[in-house]
């Protein structure tokens, strides 16, 4: 409590939570209260309403009117990226966190990171564990399966590759190399975030891990056997910005091998789940089986998925 009367009383926020939203309305309470429910309370949330059409607004303006930390910006859809960006500009704390808003934090999320960045301020960024949690999920207990940290300091391959941070949910990062990095590329609709984090160890920032899982990332297969395909034309659209065709071959072949994991943990398409699995292994098949749990298991997974339903699938995959 000691830590919100201090923002009440005009202090500046030690940290400022921005949150997009576009068409958000069947998740935004959950994920507004679980920032809200934070047991480190200096904060403040920015609200970036990006176009939307639905009921998001009403929503996000409720919180808004009952807490004087909330603060709802509207503004005609430009896109996630741009909208982050101007979350940031609007920021005024000397680190930023990011939530989509359609996942949860632990309640811990901002206090960990807090305390992470103020024991070692040489940090440019930090990132922690991650639930992935079914799309009516309201907590991250529920997860079946989550994240683990790079087991080393997080270098350029890492990120492009398995990219531990995963999702810009999980990411929190000083407001400094935010704005020396030029935030988010508002050109990109796809792999955003890992441009960014990209971008970030390219200029030798460095990437710290909290191993606690501190962030629920909901999976949704509709969204996602929508939107695959741009998901991993944006990734390699990122990738060709520091690797040449022949260094990114392996790597491309991991990455075929995360998308085809990710479609299994979902319950998406068995065809799509099947198209990334032969897609990396044609490209690298010594690189997409050397790991026998993420290789040879994501094949055998992908080759069994047309024959198991969907929810039976995710059960198992997840």
């Amino acid at each position: 409590m000691t830590n919100e009367l201090t923002h009440l009383n005009g202090a500046a926020p030690a940290i400022t939570v921005i949150m997009p939203v576009y068409n958000a309305e069947a998740t935004i309470e959950a994920t507004i209260q679980s920032v809200l429910d934070q047991s480190f309370q200096n904060f403040e949330l920015i609200i970036v309403n990006d176009g939307s059409t639905d009921n998001s607004v009403a929503c996000a303006m409720a919180f808004s009117v009952s807490d004087v930390r909330v603060r709802l910006v509207s503004r005609r859809n430009a896109g996630v990226s741009s909208a982050r960006n101007l979350g940031a500009e609007l920021a005024k704390a000397p680190l930023l966190a990011f939530i989509d808003a359609d996942d949860l934090w632990d309640p811990s999320k901002l206090e960990k990171h807090v305390a992470l960045h103020k024991a070692q301020p040489h940090l440019a960024a930090s990132y922690a564990r991650i639930a992935f949690i079914a799309p009516d999920a309201t907590e991250l207990s529920a997860a079946k399966t989550t994240s683990s940290l790079c087991p080393h300091r997080p270098m350029l391959l890492d990120v492009l590759g398995d990219n531990p941070v995963c999702t810009t949910s999980n990411l929190v990062i000083r407001q400094d190399w935010f704005a020396m990095l030029g935030g988010f590329n508002a050109a990109l609709s796809y792999a955003e975030d890992q441009d960014l984090v990209a971008r970030l160890v390219n200029h030798l920032g460095v990437l710290g891990g909290i191993d606690a899982v501190l962030t629920g990332y909901r999976f949704s297969p509709d969204g996602l056997s929508m939107n695959l395909d741009h998901m991993y034309a944006g990734w390699r659209t990122v990738a060709l910005q520091f690797l040449s065709h022949d260094e990114l071959r392996p790597l491309d072949a991991l990455y075929c091998r995360y998308m085809a994991r990710r479609v299994l943990r979902a319950a998406g398409s068995p065809q799509q789940s099947l198209k990334f699995a032969f897609a990396g292994l044609r490209l690298d098949a010594a690189t997409f089986l050397q790991d026998r749990k993420r290789g040879v298991g994501t094949l055998i997974a992908a080759l069994m998925a047309p024959l198991v339903p969907a929810l039976l699938r995710q059960r198992i995959f997840a």
